[in-house]
């Protein structure tokens, strides 16, 4: 059973910047696809940003431009540099692995 664990969550101020970062128990290797949803209270569950084990990325378009997805192999850990933050992006962030293993999510509030 493979666990995630993300953190880097917190508040922050329109404009400012956050890293989160998702850490596997096991190799990311054996993994197609990983990525972050996101979750805001009385909202769906929307994709932000995955990326494939050949490095392809893909983003939800409201944050194109703004949020890097990364994944560091050797530390089993992937990433999502999270730039130019806005108020509608607080919500609570999760990550996942071939949309089968699934993090406890980290909460980000984007508020002055």
């Amino acid at each position: 059973q493979v666990q995630l664990v993300e953190s880097g969550g917190g508040l922050v101020q329109p404009g400012g910047s956050l890293r989160l970062s998702c850490a596997a128990s096991g190799s990311i290797v054996t993994f197609n696809t990983m990525g972050w949803y996101r979750q805001a209270p009385g909202k769906q569950r929307e994709l932000v940003a995955r990326i494939t084990i050949g490095g392809s990325t893909n983003y939800a378009d409201s944050v194109k431009g703004r949020f890097t997805i990364s994944r560091d192999n050797a530390k089993n850990t992937v990433y999502l540099q999270m730039n130019s933050l806005k108020p509608e992006d607080t919500a609570v962030y999760y990550c996942y692995a071939d949309v089968v293993y699934w993090g406890q999510g980290t909460q980000v509030t984007v508020s002055s």
